[in-house]
């Protein structure tokens, strides 16, 4: 048994906080609203960051972006002031690359073992222990932890040095993006043109070109479903983050541009806390076709 501090409770965290339990390990949670973990079983509740991880073999913390991870790790009585130096140290959200490095060296210089492990998936993988984790760091701590991470996910891969996992997540990040808007052409095209969504989808399931997400996302669109399972105001974040890396260094990303004025839009129409997916309703209305609605 390990014994874990988590750090956040939103959506993603309350499901892998589930699995740590069913693990058999002994979790203590912190919220900055604390009644989100009033409802959680087999957890130990601290009142501040310094008290959920003292003593404590790791922390992990996934958050919304780099302000809640600025605000967790490096205000007074956060993270890198509060944890000693036997503790290994998990970042499992998706930041920017600038501030993963600054966490990298930050712990260093306290002597702090620290991974940037950010995760794929969303709401039900993460409740189902089926994420897929990428991690940056040195192997020997990720050997020290793997049992804990692999307690969240399907997969656990060593990307390698520190920031890696990072850098990894806006790589992933990128083809997530690019597959909503091109799914979205895909079935605004379909519709104008008189097909079957339905029978169009049953193609897209067994092509050369088959995807989950097509698959996920296409179910979800023929019953107007875009409950959030990953917000789209997030995966406009995390657009801006890949631009910066890119821009870092010297990689122009042209779908990822077409991608960021799609959900600039979407989120001016007032999608922003529905799932990515609704992206699509934008490049349907632009084209003048209606898609189903729940």
């Amino acid at each position: 048994m390990t014994s874990i501090a988590f750090l956040g409770l939103g959506t993603m965290g309350r499901g892998m906080v589930g699995n740590l339990v069913q693990a058999g390990h002994d979790v203590t949670v912190w919220n900055r609203n604390p009644e989100r973990a009033a409802d959680l079983d087999g957890v130990t509740v601290a009142g501040s960051i310094a008290e959920a991880v003292a003593g404590r073999d790791v922390v992990l913390y996934c958050l919304a972006d780099d302000a809640a991870v600025e605000a967790v790790v490096f205000a007074p009585g956060g993270v890198l002031e509060s944890v000693g130096t036997d503790t290994v140290v998990a970042d499992l959200s998706t930041i920017s690359v600038g501030l993963s490095d600054r966490e990298t060296a930050a712990f260093a210089e306290r002597g702090v073992p620290f991974l940037d492990a950010p995760v794929f998936g969303s709401k039900g993988e993460a409740a189902a222990g089926g994420l897929w984790i990428v991690v940056g760091g040195e192997a020997a701590v990720l050997d020290r932890v793997r049992p804990v991470l692999e307690a969240l996910s399907e997969t656990v891969h060593h990307l390698g040095a520190g920031g890696s996992g990072a850098r990894m997540k806006l790589v992933g990040n990128l083809l997530v993006a690019a597959q909503l808007q091109a799914l979205g052409d895909a079935l605004t095209l379909a519709r104008a043109a008189g097909l079957d969504l339905a029978r169009v989808l049953d193609v897209v399931s067994v092509t050369d070109f088959r995807s989950p997400i097509f698959d996920g996302v296409g179910a979800s669109v023929l019953v107007g479903d875009y409950s959030p399972s990953f917000a789209l105001d997030l995966m406009l974040k995390d657009a801006r983050l890949i631009q910066d890396l890119a821009s870092t260094v010297g990689a122009p990303v042209p779908a990822t541009d077409l991608v960021e004025e799609t959900l600039v839009t979407a989120v001016e129409r007032g999608y922003g806390n529905e799932n990515a997916s609704a992206l699509i309703k934008v490049i349907a209305e632009r084209a003048g076709v209606e898609l189903p609605t729940a």
